[in-house]
């Protein structure tokens, strides 16, 4: 019997999924928390065999809770759901340790085939993410990197809402962090990426494809 615990702050996509896993997975034990506190607080209550993570999770965010989980549960295998496409985030997932990356639009489609190999112990690497995972390899090997490769996940995170231009105030509210930390993210940003304002990098995260 497989044990899978659902973290998604929309209570209509858990549902979906927990119906294609019931449909799938007769006797599983599914769960389902909205955000991150109950997620870490479920890892460490109950034994689970795959996390199924939305990225966009309110407050501390997926990439964030990705760090946690395998810093408290490092062998449990987590696939990470996305409405990016994947040359946005897959490379991060899976350096930070996700065992797998899926867009929303592949559901049902590859939901299941993607829970089945997790729990064959494998990862869910899609030809499209193999090839980002080379190109990243290429790069780092290479002194000519994008230089937002070097942006922590956080950063990076924060680069992209201020470049599909929400303000200091929105992102503050929607990460539940202080404005002034905020700041300081974007102060950092501009920094390593060598710009000057928030239209420098619309434009960067344009010319880099890095918006949905």
């Amino acid at each position: 019997m497989i044990n899978i615990l659902l973290a998604d702050d929309h209570p209509y996509l858990r549902r979906g999924l927990m119906q294609i896993l019931r449909d799938e997975f007769p006797g599983a034990v599914i769960g389902e928390v909205a955000n991150v506190p109950e997620l870490l607080e479920q890892v460490q209550k109950l034994r689970w065999d795959i996390v199924v993570l939305d990225l966009t999770m309110p407050g501390r965010g997926g990439l964030e809770a990705l760090h946690e989980l395998k810093r408290l549960c490092p062998n449990l295998p987590i696939l990470v759901l996305s409405m990016h496409p994947e040359d946005q985030f897959a490379v991060r997932v899976l350096r930070a340790g996700g065992a797998g990356y899926l867009t929303k639009e592949s559901v049902p489609q590859e939901f299941v085939r993607a829970v089945r190999i997790l729990w064959k112990g494998g990862k869910y690497i899609t030809p499209k993410a193999a090839e980002l995972l080379a190109a990243y390899v290429d790069r780092h090997g290479d002194t000519e990197q994008p230089l937002h490769d070097s942006l922590s996940d956080r950063e990076y995170e924060v680069f992209r809402m201020i470049a599909a231009g929400q303000t200091i105030t929105e992102i503050s509210e929607q990460l539940a962090l202080s404005i002034k930390t905020i700041s300081t993210y974007r102060s950092r940003v501009l920094e390593k990426l060598h710009l000057s304002n928030n239209v420098d990098l619309a434009r960067y995260a344009v010319e880099h494809h890095l918006l949905t």
